[in-house]
């Protein structure tokens, strides 16, 4: 997608939880099934496309389980049908290993799950079974985003690439402006670094960002062409430092900022249709 793309419409997706926050850090922060599919319908008011689920034990402590998200995307799907996408994520949080989170994403089979490249590939021993999880999201029509904590590890994914070793030449890519961090504060132009000319170019690509500038990053991230998304999983705060009531009231934000800028924003079947062409755009090898 280049700058040119972005009028043609971006996709807001809402990251309401996360899997280190709880309740104690703000109330609204959905953690049960029901909670999530409330906070997906009122996200998909406010403009959002699609929700990144995280799913909890009852302690309210990070979770990959199958039955678990199976739960929570029924629930979202009977709050919002199939007007939003939902993706679910593999991330491990230093608990689960590369196979376990393999092995729930293909237990799963959702509609999208995001997949941390440092977290899948911690070396190259780990190369081959991340490729086979990317023709398995190929044949079985999952849509796969790769996570992008650094510019570097855009240059690693690229490299595979180039290797033959991904089921397709392109992919959708987030960059993660910061880290998970007290007090983080992203800005605008942490996003450069990703979008160097000497840098690969993915297709579809999206921003999150951490604080109170989120809104900044990821509205200058849609005006050079990029998807966004937004929510308590990084920021709690409105643009002016005071704490947002909810999740959709982050969403909202964004629309409004893009929408007066002749930035149309897409809806969850024309996203789910974009990221189906991109899949189809390189047959699965081998």
């Amino acid at each position: 997608m280049n700058a040119g793309d972005a009028l043609q419409g971006i996709s807001i997706a809402v990251a309401p939880n996360g899997g280190r926050r709880t309740k104690a850090d703000h109330p609204a922060i959905p953690l049960t099934p029901e909670e999530l599919a409330l906070t997906a319908r009122d996200c998909l008011d406010a403009g959002a496309a699609m929700i990144h689920v995280h799913v909890r034990k009852e302690d309210g402590s990070h979770l990959l389980d199958a039955d678990a998200y199976r739960a929570a995307i029924a629930a979202i799907r009977a709050a919002v049908g199939d007007r939003m996408m939902i993706q679910i994520t593999s991330e491990g949080l230093g608990i689960y290993s590369p196979a376990e989170q393999i092995a729930v994403v293909k237990a799963v089979r959702p509609e999208a799950v995001s997949l941390a490249l440092r977290e899948l590939v911690p070396d190259e021993t780990h190369e081959a079974a991340f490729a086979d999880l990317l023709s398995w999201a190929a044949r079985e029509k999952v849509s796969p985003q790769i996570i992008l904590y650094d510019p570097k590890e855009a240059v690693q994914l690229d490299g595979m690439r180039r290797r033959g070793l991904l089921s397709r030449d392109d992919i959708p890519v987030l960059y993660v402006l910061g880290r998970y961090t007290p007090g983080q504060r992203s800005l605008p132009r942490d996003l450069l670094p990703f979008l160097a000319p000497d840098m690969p170019a993915y297709t579809h690509w999206s921003v999150c960002a951490f604080g109170r500038h989120e809104a900044a990053c990821v509205t200058a991230a849609a005006l050079l062409g990029g998807h966004v998304r937004v929510g308590f999983e990084n920021n709690l705060w409105l643009p002016e430092g005071t704490a947002a009531g909810s999740n959709a009231d982050l969403v909202r934000t964004v629309a409004a900022a893009l929408l007066p800028l002749s930035v149309p924003l897409l809806q969850g079947p024309a996203l789910a249709e974009m990221l189906t062409r991109i899949g189809s755009a390189g047959l699965p090898k081998g």
